[in-house]
């Protein structure tokens, strides 16, 4: 795969960039946590009228046919503003993930309005017995055919809170860790029976519990699992370009600090160990760039197996790496780093939430420890 930009990724790059310099800058950023809103609705809709949630959705509902490359491009530009908006529940995991279903009608009445920004949905699949593995669902349903009656808890929805629909993984049959018997359902927002609990995370988003009493649902058609899984991997591989983008602002902002700020009458960057220190934070940003690239060639090329072995390894990597630069540069800029005003100290805050999301590093490892003794078990036959 060539991670080389072509003329129109560049554009997009750009683009992406220009509006978050001229009009997310920190201190509109910061307004906007202090709001504990989740972000704003005339931005999200400057998101849908620049194209960039239609980027990777198919001509066909709207789109513009774009590839997951083009969608961690904005990603990796929106990880270094530190958007708040519910960019990743929505744009990516909501849209991504009705994306491939086997609903054909869902698609028609729904991808449009989500790209358009007039709707937003979100997916609501994580519990917490499941610790982010999304074959474990505990919601059942009541009722027959396409209309059914929901019970159960979902939480961490991100992109919950506002949304206008939400994608719910329910169990159909089966044990409660079972990958057989889970299917996909849209219920609508209002829906009597659904209850909403905003949860303001540490980073200043926003994420939801959802509680379902008997909530109407339509069932979407096909392996509702498949879809999740689908949806998810994509949601990885941006979460992972957001993180990248996030650890290269915060070494910019660090190697500032470090060649305005004087101690013993110089620089504190002229200080060899400082510089050591720095250098280690480079060459870790490297590696997690490196891995990136690779989560972002399983996502196009890779059978499911491969690829969900793949990006657990990316996330684990990549999540690991931005806390570790991210803490660094805390500590580099030494206590103002700590402070609310600093910009450097809400980039580690933002590494911590990405680090729970999707499944948590010790999800990712294990994954990852199974797929490898499964690979040594085969070649020991």
């Amino acid at each position: 795969m060539d991670f080389t930009f072509d003329t129109e990724q560049q554009m997009l790059c750009d683009s992406v960039a220009r509006f978050l310099q001229n009009e997310y800058d920190f201190d509109a950023r910061m307004k906007l946590v202090a709001a504990a809103g989740g972000g704003s609705a005339a931005i999200w809709q400057k998101f849908a009228e620049n194209g960039w949630i239609a980027a990777s959705c198919p001509e066909e509902f709207g789109g513009f046919g774009g590839s997951v490359i083009d969608t961690a491009i904005i990603c990796e530009q929106f990880g270094r503003g530190l958007v708040i908006e519910p960019w990743l529940g929505s744009a990516v995991l909501g849209l991504q993930t009705l994306l491939a279903s086997d609903d054909a009608e869902a698609k028609t009445a729904l991808l449009p309005r989500l790209c358009d920004g007039s709707q937003r949905i979100a997916v609501a699949w994580s519990e917490t017995a499941a610790r982010g593995v999304p074959n474990v669902v505990a919601t059942t349903s009541k009722g027959e055919g396409d209309i059914l009656r929901l019970h159960g808890t979902k939480t961490l929805v991100l992109g919950g809170v506002g949304a206008d629909a939400y994608l719910v993984s329910v169990r159909l049959a089966g044990s409660i860790d079972a990958r057989d018997g889970i299917a996909l359902c849209i219920v609508e927002a209002g829906a009597p029976g659904l209850s909403i609990s905003p949860t303001l995370l540490h980073d200043g988003s926003l994420a939801a519990t959802i509680t379902l009493d008997g909530a109407n649902a339509r069932l979407l058609q096909g392996d509702g699992l498949r879809a999740l899984e689908a949806g998810l991997g994509y949601a990885t591989c941006a979460l992972c370009a957001e993180l990248v983008g996030a650890m290269e602002r915060a070494i910019e902002i660090t190697a500032d600090y470090l060649r305005t700020r004087k101690q013993f009458g110089v620089t504190i960057g002229s200080f060899q160990s400082l510089q050591h220190r720095m250098a280690d934070m480079v060459a870790e940003l490297e590696l997690a760039r490196s891995m990136l690239f690779v989560a972002l060639a399983s996502q196009e090329n890779d059978e499911a197996e491969t690829r969900v072995a793949t990006l657990a390894g990316a996330k684990a990597l990549i999540t690991g790496a931005a806390r570790s630069i991210c803490a660094q540069a805390i500590q580099l800029h030494g206590g103002i780093g700590m402070t609310e005003e600093c910009a450097i100290g809400h980039y580690f805050k933002r590494a911590v939430v990405a680090d729970a999301l999707l499944g948590g590093r010790i999800v990712q490892e294990r994954i990852c420890t199974a797929s490898l003794l499964g690979e040594l078990a085969e070649a020991a036959e």
